[in-house]
C-alpha cells in the first residue's frame, strides 16, 4: 500500500497498519524516512503561524523559518528517538516484550499519520490565531496521535512477543 493509503487506513485501523509495517522487517532506513517525512510535514504546517507572527510583530519571516527548520528537522528527530527509546524501556520494565524498533515505528508512524491533522492545526493557528478553535483542533490532533501511537505500541508488543 502507498503511504497515503496507509495514513487513511490508520484512522480506521491503526493496529493493522503498524502490523503491516512491522511485517516488512526491521529496516531503520524506512523508520528514519517516515520520521523525517513527519518532521517535514510538521515544518510545513508551521508556515502559516510563522507568517502571522512575522506580520503582526513586524519582523522578518526568514529567521523564523530558519529557526523552525532547525528545530523541526534536526532537533525533533533526536527527541523522537529518545522518546521512543524511553517508551521502550518503560514497556520492558512493566513486562511487555517489545523491540526498540517496534517502539520507534509506532511513534514515527503516529507522527506521520497525524500529519494531515497537524496541517489543519497550522492553518487554524495561522489564519484564526489562538483561541477556542485552535484548542479544539489541537486537542483533536493530540487525541488521535495518542490513539494511533498507543495502538501501534500494543500491536508492536503482540508482533514482537
Amino acid at each position: 500500500m502507498s503511504i497515503t493509503q496507509d495514513i487513511v487506513a490508520s484512522y480506521r485501523a491503526p493496529r493493522s497498519v503498524v502490523r503491516r509495517l512491522l511485517a516488512m522487517g526491521e529496516r531503520e532506513d524506512r523508520a528514519f524516512a517516515i520520521l523525517m517525512a513527519a518532521c517535514a510535514v510538521i515544518f510545513v504546517s508551521r508556515w502559516p503561524a510563522l507568517a502571522r507572527q512575522a506580520h503582526f510583530e513586524q519582523i522578518e519571516l526568514n529567521p523564523l523559518l530558519g529557526g523552525s527548520l532547525f528545530a523541526l528537522l534536526f532537533i525533533l528527530p533526536l527527541c523522537a528517538y529518545v522518546l521512543a527509546y524511553v517508551t521502550h524501556l518503560i514497556l520492558r520494565t512493566v513486562g511487555r516484550k517489545q523491540s526498540a524498533f517496534g517502539a520507534r515505528m509506532s511513534l514515527f508512524w503516529a507522527m506521520i499519520a497525524t500529519g494531515p491533522l497537524y496541517l489543519l492545526v497550522g492553518l487554524v493557528e495561522g489564519f484564526i490565531g489562538e483561541g477556542t478553535a485552535l484548542t479544539i483542533v489541537g486537542g483533536l490532533w493530540f487525541a488521535v496521535f495518542l490513539w494511533i501511537w498507543f495502538s501501534g505500541l500494543i500491536e508492536a508488543g503482540r508482533v514482537d512477543a
